[in-house]
């Protein structure tokens, strides 16, 4: 199934994992035009790479057809798609399908480990009533399973194990 990668992110530094009770910190959210995936370390440059050991964020996806959404019903219009501080933004597949699943973009082995679930921050980050919004769609948390380059643009996603995946429809 091809699947378009609409942006890559990465950032240096944490601006609200590990802040709770504290200011966000200022550490930008870095568009990039390519990035290396290390298999159980994470993204080249990301403020997760060699975070700990089998961590299971070393990458996270989000749904293009998400962040669209947002916009619209949140009334967001000049929304940033670096907003949510995901890495991968990621057009025409469902994210949620690919928990507990190994899968390839790009040739790139992935394993979703989890929903990168939306925490109080995102009231700061987008709009407020955007943790709301966001349960149950605010990304995939994967670990990296094979060594490679991502880079944007159309991508085959492959998966392993039943059932096929269906293209995402619009949402």
């Amino acid at each position: 199934m091809q699947v378009h990668i609409r942006q890559i992110y990465v950032s240096p530094g944490h601006n609200y994992f590990g802040h709770h009770g504290q200011p966000a910190g200022e550490n930008p959210i870095v568009p990039v035009g390519q990035v290396t995936c290390r298999a159980g370390r994470g993204l080249e440059g990301d403020r997760f790479f060699d975070y700990k050991p089998d961590y299971k964020g070393q990458v996270t996806f989000f749904a293009w057809e998400v962040y669209e959404a947002i916009k619209r019903e949140l009334a967001v219009s000049d929304l940033a798609p670096g907003a949510f501080r995901r890495n991968v933004l990621l057009e025409g597949a469902d994210l949620d399908a690919l928990i507990g699943r190994r899968f390839q973009i790009g040739g790139i082995g992935f394993e979703g480990s989890g929903e990168a679930k939306p925490c109080y921050w995102m009231e700061q980050a987008v709009a407020r009533g955007a943790e709301a919004w966001l349960r149950g769609k605010g990304g995939l948390r994967a670990k990296i399973l094979t060594d490679g380059i991502l880079i944007p643009g159309v991508a085959e996603l492959t998966v392993q194990g039943e059932p096929p995946l269906s293209p995402v429809a619009a949402r």
